[in-house]
């Protein structure tokens, strides 16, 4: 088992292609197929299936070998970058993952304020919800995201915190209050974006003593807003998601107060790699004590 070995399976995992892995890394598909054959021999598993209908599937072993996998080239990589770090050339790969309102407020300027100072280090972004960035951290394939507590599995540093509103229709009711109670929201038909964006939220109705009528569970915050907009319910949205706002929305502050906090989290911090510490040092840099308002 040996190093090249262990990036094919780890590429062929992510790809879900013999044929990708192998243009990825130049190799031909009989020297792939080899090196894998090769590998399950040593290791006596089988690591990977072949469906026609599912196509290339990991094993129950072969999931449990790739996190581990995971682990070993991040050994590797943190050794190239100690070695070029003692030599004045910081370089190295940072995989991050942000849910999209993240991705597109702070990703940017963190990218190109690194790359200014680091044109070595490589960025790579993947883009999901909350949930799904929870669990590519949790098999390691990415090194750092961007999470909404709470959580407990991993190393968490906080980022910013931003305010939540309630989004309403242009004709509703409520449209003339100029701070909407949470108890005024009580029998409304309400949306809220799923999949780890919700916990804020149902904090703030139950500090609010008020009963949370979810008719509408969407993905995408721009897709809230649109149904926001044509009054088919109303929302509490954060501040982030709110910047540009279509036609016809009305934002409101809130009573009692609510925010949602993000946090930047690692698997430990003490087995970060010097890129993804360069990274974390010029997110807090830039956005840690930021203040944005909406309104």
């Amino acid at each position: 088992m040996n190093n090249n070995q262990i990036r094919l399976f780890v590429k062929i995992a992510e790809s879900g292609s013999f044929t990708k892995a192998g243009l990825a890394l130049n190799m031909t598909q009989p020297a792939v197929s080899r090196a894998i054959s090769a590998l399950e021999s040593e290791l006596a598993v089988k690591l990977l299936l072949r469906d026609r209908r599912s196509g290339l599937m990991l094993t129950d072993i072969g999931k449990r070998v790739l996190i581990i996998f995971r682990e070993i080239l991040n050994g590797f990589d943190k050794v190239e970058q100690e070695i070029s770090a003692e030599k004045g050339l910081e370089k190295g790969l940072i995989r991050i993952g942000a849910f999209p309102v993240a991705s597109a407020y702070f990703v940017p300027k963190i990218i190109r304020s690194i790359t200014e100072k680091y044109p070595e280090i490589e960025i790579v972004l993947y883009e999901g919800s909350v949930a799904e960035v929870k669990e590519w951290l949790e098999t390691r394939f990415i090194d750092v995201g961007f999470i909404i507590p709470p959580q407990e599995e991993f190393a968490t540093i906080p980022l910013y915190r931003e305010k939540l509103y309630a989004v309403l229709p242009g004709d509703h009711p409520l449209r003339e209050k100029h701070v909407i109670c949470v108890k005024d929201l009580e029998d409304e038909p309400m949306l809220i974006c799923r999949a780890g964006y919700e916990p804020p939220v149902v904090d703030l109705f139950q500090r609010g003593g008020s009963k949370l009528n979810v008719k509408y569970e969407v993905n995408s915050y721009m897709t809230a807003l649109n149904m926001v907009k044509e009054g088919l319910a109303v929302g509490v949205m954060s501040q982030l998601s709110l910047l540009s706002p279509p036609p016809n929305v009305i934002i409101k502050e809130l009573a009692p107060d609510a925010y949602r906090d993000i946090h930047l989290a690692v698997h430990t911090l003490e087995e970060t790699s010097i890129a993804v510490r360069l990274f974390m040092d010029t997110a807090l840099q830039l956005f840690s004590g930021a203040e944005l308002s909406v309104l």
